[in-house]
């Protein structure tokens, strides 16, 4: 069975309960994770799973929220590795290559001393080794590119396409990105608001993981910056319904909703647009789908 893993589904704003974006997918034994937002690695472990087995990272945007882990991610991949693992592909829109190239490019990446120091010291290596790693230590090859919308990627049993979305540009471009997979359908909204692209994207897939993050009243003008580029639980209940979607999980919630009273409010909002089965998304949950 093909299972979704929430491990970030907030905003930019720290709170205990949620922060950033980050989701792992597992399909036909492969794993495959979407954005990777803050403490991404850490969730990651705190839900059982290594960052190893991860083999294909997808980035809707690049807002910090959906990409500040990343660095921690690749330095700790590299580091848990034993040279055996698949090399590590990695997909999203334009400054996908750059931020990879900064991070880790040869001698000019931000953390290539770290590089060095793991491929050369006696300590690294005997690290290396003592976790079953045969020398010499190679240094990671990350293949990052920068996509647009239309095919992306497939895999054994999956394919991966891609939509424009509406959220911040001409700052950054913004993807949605769907799975059609031999185990059933899924759509990540990434960060936008309700727009055709995503309708049609999404249309009739089992799962719809999609933006909610503030009540209709708070977005109700529709000149106002949230009414402009975010998605209310108004605009993510009729979202679900216009693409005729199985199942939706909401995700990237202002902290307020997770407030009793703020959450019945939300729930009551969507369920006055979409009638289909509706997940309030908590971190290091694990979604049904397909």
């Amino acid at each position: 069975m093909p299972r979704v893993i929430v491990l970030g589904s907030g905003t930019p704003f720290p709170d205990t309960r949620r922060w950033g974006s980050s989701f792992l997918v597992q399909i036909g034994g492969e794993w495959l994770m979407f954005d990777c937002g803050p403490a991404t690695t850490y969730k990651m472990y705190q839900a059982g799973f290594k960052a190893t087995e991860v083999d294909h990272l997808f980035f809707t945007h690049h807002h910090s929220d959906h990409d500040a882990d990343y660095p921690c991610f690749l330095l700790t991949r590299f580091d848990m590795s034993i040279g055996k693992e698949n090399e590590l592909k990695v997909y999203g829109p334009e400054l996908t290559e750059q931020l990879t190239e900064r991070i880790m490019g040869k001698d000019t990446g931000a953390y290539w001393h770290d590089i060095v120091a793991r491929t050369n010291h006696p300590l690294s290596l005997y690290a290396y080794e003592s976790r079953g790693g045969t020398p010499p230590r190679k240094p990671p090859k990350i293949h990052a590119r920068d996509v647009t919308p239309g095919t992306v990627a497939t895999g054994k049993h999956w394919e991966i396409s891609s939509a424009r979305v509406e959220h911040v540009q001409p700052y950054l471009d913004s993807l949605a990105y769907r799975i059609d997979s031999d185990e059933g359908s899924i759509v990540f909204s990434g960060d936008t608001r309700p727009c055709q692209a995503l309708t049609e994207l999404a249309s009739g897939v089992d799962l719809l993981v999609m933006e909610c993050i503030r009540l209709h009243d708070d977005m109700a003008d529709p000149e106002s910056a949230p009414g402009k580029y975010e998605t209310s639980t108004i605009g993510a209940g009729q979202t679900a319904a216009d693409a005729s979607v199985k199942k939706m999980l909401l995700v990237h919630q202002n902290h307020n909703l997770d407030q009793p009273e703020q959450h019945t409010k939300a729930i009551r909002e969507v369920g006055s647009r979409y009638s289909g089965t509706t997940i309030w998304a908590d971190e290091l949950m694990e979604v049904p789908w397909g």
